[in-house]
């Protein structure tokens, strides 16, 4: 038999030594640290974009279109700098103390990072929240972080937008600034005012007196793993950070360059890409689509016309790529004629659509795409591990330089994931007793994730995710369910017919999943007289006979009964993110979604299982 061809070169990349220290205790325990020590770094933002604007004063820093189809509309450095200056003036004027924060209430554009950099100048700490505390259904989230962050000013830039969300609040002992103070129906101040306001020397005199380990930011967590908290954020965590990235990813990216993206700057990833971008002097295009139905085509009109060396996004984002790359040659021939790097993050990128995108690749420039990814947690800033080393699996990578690794043994071959490093938060902002317990006996931040190695017998290949901790359950039977594990196994096993699911069964007798089915590729796997609306996808027999497959095969290979799947349902309404099941970053909220769903759950496990569920028989399903 001949042997395979050689699979094609991937475009050249090169990354510096990703050599690990590895130290193995007596009791299982595992501590990574690389040998690459941390580079220099700069801890203070608002003097990077001084330099910046010293150095390329005419570049531009941001562009953004007001609305899909609109010419770009650009910021230079010395643009950003002018306006920093002047919030920050404003600011200092206002005398906001230190104790108070500047609440932003704004998608990504220019006036929400001139603001965000006045304010991290005015030493004022500044918390974006994502915008579903202004368009969610429950007015209580956006009254519970005005309570915690304390605003002495909110940024509503559309107060269109804000308004109805705004007027449930009652009185606010905080300035409201926005593009239209007659929408809100209150007082409040308009940008331009602010803008106005002329520099003097108190600006550099704050700029100056920055303490790199004081509250700059407070990030609001997903609230997938429990109610949202804020974390604080420095000045050194989000340096040490950004120097990690530019250190073993920044040349091959090129963020020096140019950048289309659209991950929310109410999230650590989309605000670390901004902050990246300005650290190294690049320029970031401002997308404003999103990976759903309906919003997707801004973001391809946006790659049409922007080639670029790196792209990121989630995996529900790479998967409507990867249909849309396949069906117009143009987007291909544009996409990939600079790129060098994809970087996925959210959830673990399935094999066969990495695959898929490397196919397209080939087709189009006879080389693969190096394909990374970022791990880390609104506690560690943003991604502070990741694949810098040449590999083919997907997986969460190794520690970047100046993060050491602790993995505590937990059952068979996972690990509990503990961190140390300067890009690690100092814990959350109000009641102390929410830090308690937070590091261990050593000092190790508890990031509440496990994980496994590829290979543990050779750490260098990396680790792969396995499943959060918080989002573990025990059956009737006794047994634990490592639930993100197993969803990550499930959407492997139905890729590409399954978007996303809910994996259930907290109190019952065996494992059950609710699944979103990802209408496009089901029709494709079905060919001709394929149903065309999603209901009647669901009850297709030749789906459901199709998944019935895909999902013994997983029961076949996990017999067990905390991996095995005992029953199965399809969900017609996507997650929402007016109800919190969906996060900025389109990951789904497994305990949210399951308590709005607590009625689909319920029929999940009805006795006897109606028409629409999907029962496995453990005797069919064995080898």
């Amino acid at each position: 038999m001949n042997p395979p061809p050689p699979a094609p070169p991937f475009r050249e990349v090169a990354f510096p030594s990703a050599r690990m220290r590895v130290e193995r205790r007596g009791d299982g325990t595992v501590y990574l640290e690389p040998e690459l020590p941390l580079a220099e770094f700069r801890p203070s933002l608002p003097l990077q974009l001084a330099d910046r604007a010293a150095m390329t004063p005419d570049r531009s820093y941001l562009a953004e279109r007001p609305a899909p189809g609109a010419a770009w509309v650009r910021c230079s450095y010395r643009q950003m700098q002018a306006g920093a200056d002047a919030v920050a003036q404003w600011l200092l004027e206002l005398g906001v103390p230190r104790d108070r924060s500047l609440l932003i209430l704004s998608g990504n554009s220019i006036a929400h990072a001139m603001v965000k950099y006045g304010a991290l100048a005015a030493r004022v700490p500044v918390c974006p929240l994502s915008a579903s505390y202004t368009t969610g259904s429950d007015p209580a989230r956006l009254r519970q972080a005005i309570a915690l962050t304390r605003p002495a000013v909110i940024f509503a830039e559309h107060g269109a937008a804000c308004a109805r969300a705004l007027a449930g609040l009652g009185p606010v002992d905080a300035l409201i600034v926005t593009d239209d103070p007659a929408r809100l129906g209150r007082p409040a101040l308009t940008l331009r005012e602010v803008l106005d306001t002329r520099p003097d020397a108190r600006v550099p005199a704050s700029i100056a007196a920055i303490d790199p380990d004081e509250p700059c930011c407070y990030m609001m967590t997903s609230g997938s793993t429990g109610v949202p908290r804020a974390v604080i954020h420095t000045e050194r965590m989000i340096g040490a950070n950004i120097a990690q990235g530019r250190q073993v990813l920044g040349a091959v990216a090129a963020w020096d360059e140019v950048m289309v993206d659209w991950l929310p700057w109410s999230h650590v990833a989309g605000t670390y890409t901004q902050m990246g971008v300005l650290v190294s002097g690049g320029t970031l295009y401002i997308d404003g689509g999103r990976p759903l139905p309906g919003q997707f085509e801004q973001t391809l009109a946006n790659l049409r016309e922007i080639p670029v060396p790196f792209y990121t996004s989630v995996p529900a984002g790479f998967a409507l790529l990867a249909e849309a790359l396949a069906a117009e040659a143009a987007l291909r021939a544009t996409f990939f004629s600079r790129l060098r790097l994809l970087l996925f993050g959210g959830a673990s990128l399935p094999q066969a659509l990495y695959e898929r995108l490397q196919q397209l690749a080939v087709a189009t420039i006879g080389a693969r795409i190096f394909c990374t990814t970022g791990y880390g947690a609104t506690e560690t800033t943003s991604g502070c591990m990741s694949i810098w080393f040449p590999s083919e699996q997907v997986g969460i990578g190794l520690p970047m330089p100046g993060l050491r690794l602790k993995l505590v043994p937990l059952d068979g071959d996972r690990y509990e994931v503990r961190m140390q490093g300067p890009m690690i938060t100092p814990g959350y902002l109000g009641p102390p007793e929410q830090n308690t317990g937070l590091r261990d006996e050593e000092g190790f931040f508890r990031i509440g994730d496990s994980a496994r190695f590829h290979d543990p017998a050779d750490v260098q290949q990396g680790l792969v995710f396995a499943g959060r901790l918080s989002e573990e359950f025990k059956l009737a039977t006794g047994a634990w369910v490592a639930a993100g594990n197993l969803r990550l196994k499930l959407l492997q096993a139905t890729d590409p017919l399954v978007a996303d699911l809910l994996v259930c069964g907290e109190g019952q007798d065996e494992v059950g999943v609710l699944a979103w089915l990802r209408p496009e590729a089901c029709r494709r796997a079905l060919g001709a007289g394929a149903p065309e609306t999603s209901a009647l996808l669901a009850t297709e027999p030749r789906l459901r006979a199709l998944l019935r497959e895909r999902v013994g095969q997983h029961n076949r290979t996990h017999a067990g009964p905390s991996q095995r799947v005992g029953r199965l349902a399809f969900l017609a309404e996507p997650p929402s993110a007016a109800h919190y099941e969906l996060s900025d970053k389109g990951t789904v909220n497994q305990a949210a979604a399951r308590q709005r769903r607590a009625a689909d759950v319920a029929a999940l496990y009805a006795h006897p299982p109606g028409a629409a569920v999907l029962v496995f028989d453990p005797a069919a399903d064995a080898l």
